[in-house]
């Protein structure tokens, strides 16, 4: 049983995995003092061309998420987030339970533009209202699609326009990179905060968030300590963080799982089947048969996502690191079957 459930059931990238051991017996502050992670912050600074960015590691993305939106926000603000957002549909009311709003905003691709954001802001009341402060975006977006470069600069206008935070969530930024032309220079000028998702991408966990805008910056450290996220053995995140921002591990890393999800999509293509979305990152959801989707379970663990009527459901395959373009392979020839056998089915029943 091959598993597409997510693209964090493996381990860790050999070469996290060997940076983490050869470190291993060096004496190292706490905390996040420690030299590994103080490189990993340079790295990410040289990466962003954004030397006054403040970067923190912590070990999970909701945590992050958590850390970000609750420093940021007094207690009568709330967040403007598409209705499929992590935070709201994922997170077990994480932010809620900070005693913040999350105003959802319905969106057939999962991203936000600026005409959503004014929607929110114009059904805003003074005083009896909670006020909207902060844009949360996620890039991939939960159901796979990605921003270009283009949103991204119209969505940063319209938050710094009306006074607005924009935050993006990368816990699969690498696939999101490698998918559109935003670069980290880009998210360092058109983000106030944005997170670099690890956990999705080949480390054993950990995410990194880097803080844009200065009247973010002072004291966040002090949320982090609050909310159980500073780690006493902070090495563990800035070895690994270290690793994939060396010879451009991060980047092949988002080629690969763009490069092997491409693949299934061109093979779910070819045999007529069409997709929840489009979709050029590593989660791809495409819209099967209740049999195909039976067939398939057989062999390969996935979510079923979404049903669309008594007959068809999409499903959810993501592709990690890890994947190998042989398993890729093999469950092609095993759709195929699957398909075939799908038409033989139908063409009896009609009989």
């Amino acid at each position: 049983m091959y598993s597409y459930k997510n693209d964090y059931s493996e381990g860790a990238h050999p070469s996290i995995l060997q940076a983490l051991v050869d470190s291993n017996l060096v004496q190292q502050s706490g905390y996040g003092d420690d030299e590994y992670s103080q490189q990993a912050v340079e790295l990410i600074r040289q990466q962003t061309n954004n030397p006054s960015a403040s970067v923190y590691f912590v070990s999970g993305g909701t945590q992050a998420n958590l850390a970000v939106i609750s420093s940021v926000l007094r207690p009568y603000e709330s967040v403007i987030s598409a209705a499929t957002g992590h935070i709201l549909i994922h997170e077990t009311g994480a932010i809620e339970a900070t005693g913040h709003k999350i105003e959802a905003v319905q969106s057939a691709d999962g991203k936000l533009r600026p005409a959503d954001i004014l929607a929110i802001l114009e059904k805003f009341e003074a005083v009896h209202m909670t006020m909207p402060r902060l844009v949360y975006i996620s890039n991939p977006t939960e159901i796979g699609t990605h921003y270009v470069r283009e949103e991204l600069i119209g969505l940063s206008r319209c938050c710094r326009e009306y006074g607005l935070f924009l935050f993006m969530d990368g816990a699969r930024l690498a696939s999101g990179l490698c998918a559109s032309d935003i670069t980290f220079p880009d998210l360092a000028d058109y983000t106030d905060v944005f997170y670099i998702g690890g956990t999705k991408s080949g480390a054993l966990l950990g995410e990194a968030i880097v803080i844009n805008n200065p009247a973010l910056q002072p004291n966040f450290a002090y949320t982090l300590k609050q909310r159980g996220a500073l780690l006493a053995k902070g090495r563990l995140l800035g070895i690994q963080f270290k690793a994939l921002f060396t010879d451009n591990l991060f980047f092949e890393i988002g080629a690969h799982v763009n490069r092997m999800a491409a693949k299934l999509v061109v093979a779910f293509s070819q045999l007529g089947y069409s997709f929840l979305t489009k979709s050029s990152t590593n989660q791809i959801f495409p819209i099967l048969s209740i049999q195909v989707i039976q067939e398939l379970q057989a062999k390969y663990d996935f979510y079923v996502w979404q049903k669309i009527d008594d007959q068809q459901a999409a499903i959810r395959l993501v592709t990690s690191w890890a994947t190998q373009e042989a398993v890729v392979d093999q469950f092609i020839n095993d759709l195929n079957q699957a398909h075939e056998q799908a038409l033989v089915h139908v063409t009896v029943a009609s009989k």
